[in-house]
């Protein structure tokens, strides 16, 4: 997309080249009614699909030979900053090992959290839950609820303790104010499955979801408390403990992960440190000048300790990005594959999903809203403060 202000030619609107270099068709095509379908024809459909979804997967086989023969031996000489960098075979063997010695014997604890809202004229309620749990049994379940209140002044004046009120409600969903509020939420999440990590675990290796080092936990998500703590435990966990690894499902990062595709099954690769990532982060996020501070020495001292990794357990499975401490890397992907290989139709550790399933199971969105809908019923209120968005779900 051209940068600066929108063309004064109204033909060719701003992005327009975007948007047709990415799906191949102009906007003002996708844009005529009079050129969609009518109805479905499912043959039609069936026929476009596979030829669309043919074409890119030719494409990414012709792709993975590129990476796998040109930029993947090249790893271990991209950055001398990182010796470690490279391509890495494990044997099943060395998988069995790691079943014996640490998974079954319940020396690795993995942890998962969860989050319900809940959202209303009169009242605001967020539920965030974490667990922790080991293949010898959890190892504990903690949840925190919030309930957000409004306070207006009391006013002897009816109508000016009315205006208060909508007057608040209406600002509050412009500016930052409840992005900042959400992004909490998520913040809050994100540092609690951390902190459970490192003082409700006592298993050998820890094992998380995501980037250790999140975007959510560097900025602190516009709290300088919530910068404060994440900081500390995120310190705590790489500086004193160091045996973690945390693993992401998302699709995120996709040019590693297109690199993670030409991998072949038993194969790991080291990338990099997160000193970049971090640093990108603390440069622009506009923070205050003590919490930039705190983050700026935090990326300085802690970030260049991690290093972020791809493995792959199946030709048939997607790639992962993984990360770990930079003196155990070589064990923590051992870990993540080993825990992995169990389900090589997925390729993502078991563990983490059990983790995460133990903990919707008894933090999740169907028990929270049941809740919800019974204390309404108890006030009397039964649907009506529902939205209509949450009713169609």
């Amino acid at each position: 997309m051209s940068s600066g202000f929108p063309p004064d030619d109204d033909e060719e609107l701003y992005g327009d080249g975007d948007y047709e270099e990415a799906f191949g068709e102009n906007l003002a095509s996708t844009l005529d009614l009079d050129r969609w379908s009518t109805g479905l024809d499912l043959d039609r459909v069936m026929e476009r699909f596979r030829n669309e979804i043919a074409g890119a997967v030719h494409k990414e086989g012709r792709l993975r030979t590129l990476v796998r023969n040109e930029i993947l031996p090249r790893l271990s000489a991209r950055s001398t900053a990182l010796p470690e960098a490279g391509v890495y075979k494990v044997t099943p063997e060395e998988l069995s090992l790691i079943h014996e010695r640490l998974l079954f014997r319940g020396k690795v604890d993995a942890v998962a959290g969860s989050s319900a809202n809940h959202d209303s004229l009169p009242i605001g309620i967020s539920q965030i839950g974490v667990g922790v749990v080991g293949y010898q049994g959890n190892s504990g379940a903690f949840s925190k609820r919030l309930f957000r209140k409004e306070m207006a002044a009391r006013n002897t004046d009816p109508m000016k303790e009315a205006l208060d009120y909508i007057n608040m409600r209406q600002n509050r969903f412009s500016g930052q104010k409840d992005s900042l509020s959400r992004m909490a939420r998520r913040g809050i999440r994100t540092y609690a499955e951390r902190a459970a990590l490192l003082s409700k675990s006592t298993a050998e290796w820890r094992m998380g979801i995501g980037n250790p080092c999140a975007h959510e936990l560097i900025s602190g998500s516009g709290y300088m408390t919530l910068l404060s703590r994440s900081l500390s435990v995120l310190q705590r966990l790489i500086h004193e403990h160091k045996k973690f690894v945390f693993v992401s499902g998302a699709l995120q990062d996709r040019g590693f992960l297109t690199m993670g595709f030409a991998l072949d099954a038993g194969e790991y690769a080291v990338l990099e440190t997160l000193q970049s990532e971090g640093d990108y982060i603390v440069d622009g996020w506009k923070y205050g000048d003590r919490s930039k501070l705190l983050a700026r020495q935090f990326v300085r001292d802690s970030s260049s300790c991690v290093v972020k990794g791809l493995f792959r357990i199946s030709d048939h499975s997607p790639p992962r990005l993984f990360y770990a401490h930079r003196e155990h890397v070589h064990e923590a992907a051992w870990v993540a594959m080993a825990d992995s290989v169990l389900r090589p139709e997925r390729g993502f550790p078991l563990l983490l999903d059990v983790a995460e399933m133990s903990c919707r199971s008894a933090f999740g969105e169907d028990g929270f809203l049941g809740l919800v809908h019974d204390a309404y019923a108890q006030a009397g209120a039964n649907l009506q403060f529902f939205s209509e968005r949450s009713m169609r779900r």
